[in-house]
């Protein structure tokens, strides 16, 4: 089968999903939909169109995650006007009366509306484009995402899929590799390596076979932008793994996921069956004489398999462990045959490059950093959810203009970046430009994407400690550096926070992180310090208030608690007494220190203060 016939089907296919004038009804049902109630809801919307007749005539799509995660479950409904309304928070309560509102009555059921995705203005709402959180945005990777659905092949075709794919059949290998190389695309697993000079290392070694590997070991605590894509475009991947399978020779491909991911899995298994289905995986795609297997290899979660050599031990049935290098995969990777491995954003952005130009993708971003980066927006602020943005965009715009700012109106201390392996950069450098060298200069990494923000109450020797806590654990143990320096640093954080550390505590600290960002094997070992080193760097008063015997303590202000007991519900050792709707007291003696009243409550009556430990 040609691309000719297959964009004819498309067509057909389109035609039916998006039919002029045609009702319909998408469900976001991601996972983050899916955690929120989007299946219930979808339950609930069938059961009412049913109940007024509308079942054959209104279908219900199923689509990814378009990003506004604070407001799942999300659901777009189409009317009989043709107008295009997104509604927020739809749970399963109100499902029959937004049917009722929108589809029987014809208004738009305004009090769960978010948004005006196509059509006539309605009062008071804005355009899609217009929403304060994707404003600022320019979707590539998340071109699709919201407006597909991913288990349908023929959609992501009718929006320009495969194009890319057969605009590199015509440049041929080295052609391909020079247009991902002017586009100036980075790697977007964290090292941000030039991924066209990746590939040009695994096209001139000789050696056969080679093999192809997607990265979608996504490990970093609140990082899911790998998992958000596959689940909501698979295809968009795909696409870009055949093209890099074709520009360096590969016949074998894997995709390497992990388990924790079953819905991610389970679409980019059907999304493969459908590419054999129309012939553009296995023998002879498309009759350009280029051949590539994909196959999923399924990991068990170990954070160091993300990790290049680690991660293809774990292909060859191996513990998962790396390895020194040189050799480099592109030598010497998979069974010891030439690799190239690239992780989701990365090759899904080589299926927009191809498709577009290398000089389209020179347009954004900044001249050492090109194109867009996306971010999973999570901590403590006010829009959670997944954003792709221009390189060099201001920190400040993300958290303030995208995420709304910070929750409960409280001042941005932090932002961690990188996930556990990044640094926390301090709120006084937010309008720092988010790219890998400024970032790199505070002492911070871009990582995969992982973007958590903490509020003024936070503690950062806590944080710095529970990051630690987690590369400690998943640290392989093969190198000493990293295996006997994770736990050396948290056992000295432990220290601190008990108000134990003896003197010299710190000048300890910075020389353990030191030599394991200098001798450790892989970048596990050789970034893990850094929520060390950053905390240190930008907040070592909290650092000395521990030093100094001080320790940390929670109080309420009695002039603004409400006696709503939300605190003392919350408590997990009953440490808050207080009558309803006045003023409540935390009994220090049986406070943990779990911060969880802070959390709880409404009225930011919840603070903290270092007092001397005795006064404990």
């Amino acid at each position: 089968m040609n691309l000719f016939t297959i964009r004819e089907k498309a067509r057909a296919a389109w035609a039916a999903f998006a039919l002029p004038g045609q009702p319909r009804i998408l469900v976001g049902t991601a996972t983050c939909g899916r955690a929120a109630g989007a299946l219930e809801a979808k339950k609930s919307l069938k059961a009412a169109l049913d109940a007024y007749g509308l079942a054959e005539s209104v279908p219900v799509f199923e689509v990814g995650c378009n990003g506004l995660c604070y407001a799942e479950p999300l659901v777009e409904v189409t009317g009989h006007d043709g107008r295009r309304v997104l509604y927020r928070n739809v749970d399963a309560r109100i499902a029959a009366r937004l049917v009722e509102s929108h589809l029987v009555q014809g208004e738009p059921f305004m009090k769960r509306a978010l948004c005006v995705v196509e059509g006539n203005p309605l009062d008071g709402l804005p355009k899609w484009a217009e929403l304060p959180m994707i404003r600022p945005q320019e979707r590539i990777v998340t071109r699709n995402l919201g407006f597909i659905d991913p288990d349908e092949l023929l959609h992501y075709v009718n929006r320009g899929g495969y194009t890319g794919l057969e605009r590199a059949f015509a440049l041929g290998p080295e052609g391909t590799i020079e247009e991902v190389t002017r586009s100036g695309l980075r790697g977007r697993g964290g090292a941000g390596f030039p991924t066209g000079l990746k590939w040009g290392f695994a096209r001139k070694t000789p050696t056969e076979p080679k093999y192809v590997i997607c990265n979608a070991d996504e490990g970093d605590p609140g990082a899911f932008m790998d998992r958000s894509v596959l689940e909501g475009d698979p295809h968009a991947m795909l696409e870009g793994m055949l093209i890099a399978g074709y520009a360096i020779g590969a016949s074998v491909g894997y995709i390497y996921i992990r388990s924790e991911y079953p819905l991610a899995v389970a679409r980019l298994a059907q999304a493969i069956e459908d590419l054999r289905a129309y012939g553009l995986v296995g023998e002879n795609i498309l009759g350009s004489g280029f051949s590539l297997e994909i196959k999923i290899k399924k990991g068990a979660g170990a954070f160091v398999c993300g990790e290049e050599t680690a991660l293809m031990a774990s292909i060859e049935g191996h513990r998962g462990m790396p390895r020194a290098k040189p050799p480099f995969p592109a030598v010497s990777g998979l069974f010891a045959r030439p690799t190239n491995i690239n992780n989701v954003e990365t090759l899904a952005a080589v299926s927009a490059i191809l498709e577009k130009g290398a000089d389209w993708y020179t347009g954004f971003g900044t001249e050492k950093s090109r194109g867009t980066k996306t971010f999973s927006l999570a901590g403590q602020i006010q829009r959670t959810g997944l954003i792709e943005v221009p390189m060099g965009i201001p920190l400040r715009t993300i958290i303030e203009d995208i995420g709304g700012g910070v929750e409960k109106g409280k001042a941005c201390k932090a932002v961690q970046t990188g996930g556990p392996s990044g640094g926390c950069i301090p709120g006084h450098l937010l309008d720092l430009p988010v790219d890998y060298e400024n970032l790199a200069e505070a002492g911070s990494i871009m990582g995969s994407g992982g973007m958590v923000v903490m509020d003024e109450d936070t503690c950062m020797v806590k944080v710095a400690r529970y990051f630690l806590s987690f590369t400690e654990a998943e640290s392989c143990g093969k190198c000493t550096p990293c295996r006997m320096g994770t736990q050396h640093l948290l056992r000295l954080l432990d220290t601190i926070l008990a108000g134990e550390a003896p003197p010299g505590t710190l000048e300890q600290l910075h020389g353990i992180c030191e030599t394991m960002k200098c001798s450790s094997l892989c970048g596990l070992g050789q970034t893990a310090p850094n929520p060390v080193l950053t905390t240190l760097r930008y907040f070592e008063d909290e650092y000395s208030h521990y030093l100094a015997g001080e320790v940390r303590r929670y109080r309420i202000e009695a002039e603004a608690c409400e006696g709503c007991r939300a605190c003392a519900i919350a408590c997990p050792t009953g440490a808050i007494t207080g009558d309803r709707k006045k003023p409540h007291l935390i009994d220090q003696e049986a406070c943990i220190l779990c911060g969880v009243c802070l959390q709880s409550c409404r009225y930011n009556a919840v603070s903290f203060v270092f007092e001397e430990k005795a006064a404990r």
